[in-house]
Parts: C-alpha cells; sequence; structure tokens
C-alpha cells in the first residue's frame, strides 16, 4: 500500500510514501521482524503464513527451525491447493487467499497473518473462523492489520467528509483506494471482537509502532546508527500494559497475538 496515494509531508499519509519516510519504514520493518521473532514459538513447529507474497516472514520462521506453509494468492493457470515443491522449510501453497479449506482442523501450531491479510478481506470474519479452525489449542496467531487511523486519514485525503463523520459509529469499516481497491480497517475494540467471536483469546492488541515517523526519522537523520536502540526502545515500551481501547489515537497498523483455548 505503500505507494497507493500521492500526499503533502504534512498529510497523516506522508509515511505511506517509501521517499521521504525511508528511514522511518525501516525501522518499522525491523520492529515488525523483531515482534515475529518474539512472537515464534520454540522448539521446531507447523506453521502456516498467509501474508502474501510480499512478506518476509515465512524465510524468518524457517530460518529459526519451524516448518512453514505458505499461502500464495492463486494465479492464472493455477488451481487452488496445488502444491509447490517445498524450498527448504517453506511450502508454497497456492489457494485463495482467504480460504484454509486445504488445511485440516488442529493442525497448526501457529498462524502468521501479517501484511494486513484480515484487512484485505471484506469478511474478514470468514477467515478468522478459519484461522481458528487449523490452530491446534493452544496455537497462536500473529496478526496485523490497517487501523482506523489509516482509514480516517485516507477518507479525509479523498475529501469523503460525510463518511469520515459516520465512521465512528460504524460497526464494519471498508475503506477505498485510489487504485480501486478496497480494504477493511479496524480499531482495537473491533479487533478484539474479529478474534474474539472466532474463539480466541486475545493476548495483545496495539500499534505496530509507538515511536512517531517523525521522530524516527529525526534520530537516525542524527544518528544513522541508532536503530538497533530505537527497535529496542520500541519493544520496551510494548511490554507497558495496554488495554483494549488503547492506540486509537496513533499508528496505521495494529499488531495482535491470540491463541486458540487449550483443550478442555
Amino acid at each position: 500500500m505503500e505507494s497507493r496515494v500521492a500526499t503533502s509531508a504534512a498529510s497523516p499519509l506522508a509515511v505511506l510514501r517509501p521517499g521521504s519516510l525511508t528511514a522511518y519504514w525501516r525501522f518499522q520493518r525491523a520492529v515488525a521482524k523483531a515482534q515475529l521473532r518474539a512472537w515464534l514459538p520454540a522448539g521446531r513447529r507447523l506453521l502456516i503464513d498467509i501474508s502474501g507474497p510480499a512478506a518476509s516472514g515465512p524465510a524468518q520462521a524457517a530460518a529459526s527451525g519451524h516448518t512453514v506453509v505458505r499461502v500464495v494468492p492463486v494465479h492464472p493457470g493455477a488451481q487452488a491447493g496445488q502444491h509447490a515443491p517445498p524450498l527448504g522449510r517453506i511450502a508454497p501453497v497456492v489457494a485463495e487467499p482467504g480460504g484454509l479449506a486445504f488445511l485440516a482442523d488442529g493442525c497448526a501450531d501457529g498462524v502468521i497473518a501479517e501484511d494486513g491479510a484480515l484487512s484485505r478481506q471484506l469478511m474478514a470474519e470468514d477467515l478468522a473462523a478459519e484461522i481458528a479452525r487449523v490452530l491446534r489449542p493452544g496455537g497462536t496467531v500473529l496478526a496485523s492489520v490497517d487501523s482506523l487511523v489509516l482509514g480516517m486519514a485516507i477518507l479525509a485525503e479523498q475529501h469523503h467528509w460525510a463518511h469520515l463523520t459516520d465512521l465512528p459509529h460504524a460497526e464494519v469499516v471498508l475503506i477505498p483506494w485510489p487504485d480501486g481497491t478496497i480494504t477493511r480497517c479496524f480499531g482495537p475494540a473491533q479487533l478484539y471482537d474479529l478474534l474474539t467471536e472466532a474463539g480466541l483469546e486475545v493476548m495483545s492488541i496495539r500499534p505496530r509502532t509507538v515511536l512517531s515517523p517523525s521522530t524516527v526519522d529525526h534520530v537516525l537523520g542524527q544518528q544513522p546508527g541508532a536503530m538497533a536502540r530505537l527497535v529496542r526502545a520500541e519493544l520496551q515500551a510494548a511490554q507497558d500494559p495496554v488495554g483494549v481501547s488503547a492506540g486509537e489515537a496513533f499508528g496505521i497498523r495494529l499488531v495482535a497475538t491470540a491463541r486458540k483455548p487449550p483443550a478442555g
């Protein structure tokens, strides 16, 4: 989504442009990798990745010793459920992005749904239910979604003032992008409801990053070698208790972790 919208430097959507805030995007990618590393289960597990073809999570998880079934979108000439030859510990599977019907109940130790996988599915409830189905009892999911902050900024940039006024009262928030695509945005409470109604226990919901783009850009502009220190500061801030309603006022992405309740 980074290149979809042309904005002014003062716009909340400025962080979506790869040019002016390159340092912030490097920081966000570093934080995402650190968050995935902290989430990964111990030992060697079977993980399902539905984050999309551009995600780096499968390679990181495989490098940690896990076997990753990577679901990639159907392309012309491919058949849903078609298995490609395993590449190391990563097994690509061509399937519909929102469908996990080819997987057995309780087969996975974890599901990675990064890069807005749930936001790309307008009926996110169906995908959340499928995630819960394929997880074994005690299995966990790591998911990131587009936030209401991002949705409000996109509507404002397009001067959809009437829609912006109604947004706080909407149960489902669908955001049209200038390129014609539509994504679904979530507030923390909406994301909590989505996961709990699928039968999952929410462990945490917070913004991808607490540090602002301007702060990160300024620090790295002055101290290019400060990336590791900034990431540590971000992870430390994430350890502070955060309620379900937190993060409403900042963050273009929300990150959630949840688990399937243990049997019995």
